[in-house]
């Protein structure tokens, strides 16, 4: 027989997984469209002719927000970036790009709608895109060229080199458009990989919704406080570092956040968590690694970190009392 406490513990958490379900479900399946239509419209070679020209400043601004509509995935941005780079895009133009892919997309802007409403969603997007503009400009300034890999990477059928050049061979990418097909066509083709995406990403949001309902019904909010409400001083910076090892994809990481600022945990804290663990998750790292010198690498995870702390502290003192 289960204690009484813990089957009101349980229920709670099961009911709680039922409502995350419901409102997550519809929402990514939406953003898998919007997704869908990014890269029938914006396929990957598109993106770097509209960069390669670009200087500082502006250059990082368009990088920012194409960063944002397009996905990140090892079919779209590693091939991006890799072919920026190769190009001989300032590399910080291609940071504002890097930095923008993974905590600011379709998916995470509306799931987070969903979840925390729309001056949450404001204050994030507008906050991590200035971030990645800034960044880049900053990172632009270090004369870090040296530290990209001179590598070959094939792709969609092109192949692109980062020493230099890169050329774009006869296939197209799975992910891309064809100028040749309708409006119809491209629509139907976002719906199809829409739904295709929901089911290949399923399992993630499944552990994230369990993650999220367990902590909503089994963790005692005080345990929760005590590590990670605002009497802890680190509680911002060791959850923009502790989401790394856990993150599996966006879609799982808010149902977590979101139970965490449900347990009264700040606002801001779980922004940290968030962009913490999208921005250095172990798979990013690990795609990461095949382009950037470990300099580099630890250059765009301190940049990450830095950003998610940044913007927690913004969000939980100065946006504090208006959210």
């Amino acid at each position: 027989m289960i204690p009484a406490g813990y089957e009101a513990a349980l229920i709670e958490s099961a009911e709680y997984f039922v409502h995350l379900a419901l409102v997550l479900a519809p929402l990514f399946v939406g953003a898998s469209f919007l997704v869908g239509l990014a890269q029938e419209y914006l396929p990957p070679e598109r993106v770097e002719a509209m960069l390669r020209s670009r200087d500082h400043g502006s250059g990082n601004v368009l990088a920012a927000g194409l960063g944002a509509v397009t996905p990140f995935c090892s079919c779209s941005t590693i091939p991006i970036l890799a072919g920026l780079l190769g190009a001989g895009a300032p590399i910080g133009l291609a940071f504002s790009f890097l930095l923008a892919s993974p905590i600011v997309n379709w998916i995470a802007v509306i799931l987070l709608f969903g979840l925390f409403g729309a001056s949450v969603t404001v204050a994030y997007v507008v906050m991590a895109l200035s971030a990645a503009i800034v960044g880049g400009i900053v990172i632009g300034t270090l004369n870090l060229e040296n530290y990209v890999k001179d590598v070959r990477i094939t792709a969609g059928g092109r192949e692109i080199t980062t020493d230099g050049g890169a050329t774009t061979g006869g296939a197209s990418c799975a992910c891309s458009g064809s100028p040749s097909r309708s409006h119809r066509e491209r629509v139907s083709a976002a719906g199809r990989g829409a739904l295709s995406f929901f089911w290949d990403t399923l399992p993630y949001i499944i552990i994230g919704i369990t993650i999220g309902a367990l902590i909503h019904g089994a963790v005692p909010e005080a345990f929760l406080q005590r590590i990670a409400g605002p009497s802890n001083p680190l509680a911002t910076p060791m959850a923009a570092l502790a989401g790394a090892p856990i993150y599996v994809s966006i879609s799982g990481m808010l149902p977590i956040a979101h139970s965490l600022a449900e347990q009264g945990i700040p606002i801001g804290t779980v922004i940290a968590f968030v962009i913490g663990g999208a921005g250095i998750s172990i798979p990013n790292l690990i795609l990461l690694n095949k382009l950037f010198e470990r300099r580099l690498l630890a250059v765009y995870a301190g940049t990450v970190v830095t950003t998610g702390v940044a913007v927690g502290v913004l969000f939980n003192t100065v946006l504090a009392g208006l959210l």
